[in-house]
């Protein structure tokens, strides 16, 4: 659920809004947004992208499942997600209200005090990564904010406050670019030669800020061009999109996907075409699927 510049949603219930931060954070943001109101299903799941989260929530709790063989966790405060290798499932109150960050692969280690690989595929509360103090006040002053815009700017600032010299950052940050560029279709040697610097250390950094190894990047931002290539609302040439998004073949195509999603990926299309029918131009669809 990324967006421009600057984005406003409104569905039925439910109010988005979004905007790209000032540098230097939109070197590490994709976007900070606001959401407020009833969610679509009371369950939602989220395949892995690209991407990491924050989340401050200023509602009821939320409740996260990370993966199908682990109970949900309850997150009262907020959430904090590094790179995710599996599916999450989101458990929503009748009524949401947050404000969050959708961040790029590498943009949350400045704001971590610990190797992002520790998180992998375990989110945790925000007050586990920057306290109970700092949480409480950050969330007090969020709920007394005149709107949503004036929230995205005070969280904004306190990003800013916290941010901090992250090294190896460029390394990852620049190698990661390579990786976005060419949809994951790249050989992780290539990489290493690029960046001058051996296949042990650049998986070391990675993990360290990203929460995975270069390869596995790869893989989600190879998995997700061939996502977002799919229109569900029409016919799918599953032969061509897997070749198109660098594949093997067709079989490894589906492979990746049930891997990814827990999904064929005609089944997949089946689920995105219900949102499609039960939610029409509805703020969070695109990349969330119904889990009933």
């Amino acid at each position: 659920m990324l967006a421009g510049p600057v984005g406003v949603g409104e569905a039925v219930g439910v109010e988005y809004v979004s905007r790209v931060p000032r540098p230097p954070l939109d070197g590490l943001i994709d976007d900070l947004y606001y959401l407020e109101g009833a969610p679509p299903y009371a369950r939602l799941t989220l395949p892995p992208m690209p991407a990491a989260l924050l989340v401050v929530n200023l509602g009821a709790p939320f409740r996260i499942r990370a993966g199908t063989d682990v109970d949900a966790a309850e997150y009262a405060d907020g959430c904090v997600i590094t790179t995710p290798t599996r599916a999450f499932e989101f458990g929503y109150p009748p009524a949401t209200r947050s404000v969050g960050v959708h961040v790029k692969p590498w943009g949350l280690a400045p704001f971590l005090p610990m190797p992002a690989v520790e998180l992998r595929d375990r989110p945790v509360t925000l007050e586990q990564v920057w306290g109970r103090a700092a949480v409480a006040e950050l969330r007090d002053r969020l709920a007394t904010a005149a709107g949503p815009h004036e929230m995205l700017t005070l969280l904004e600032e306190d990003l800013l406050r916290r941010l901090g010299e992250t090294a190896g950052l460029g390394l990852v940050r620049r190698t990661s670019g390579v990786i976005a560029a060419t949809g994951g279709a790249v050989a992780i040697g290539d990489l290493t030669v690029a960046a001058g610097v051996s296949s042990t250390h650049l998986a070391q950094r990675f993990k360290a800020l990203v929460g995975v190894t270069p390869k596995r990047l790869a893989r989600t931002y190879r998995f997700a061009a061939a996502v977002f290539a799919i229109d569900p609302a029409g016919p799918v040439d599953w032969g061509d999109l897997a070749g198109r998004a660098g594949y093997f073949d067709q079989a490894h195509f589906g492979h990746e996907f049930r891997a990814f999603t827990g999904l064929t990926p005609t089944r997949y299309v089946e689920v995105r075409r219900r949102f499609l029918h039960e939610h029409p131009g509805h703020a969070m669809d695109g990349w969330p699927l119904p889990a009933d």
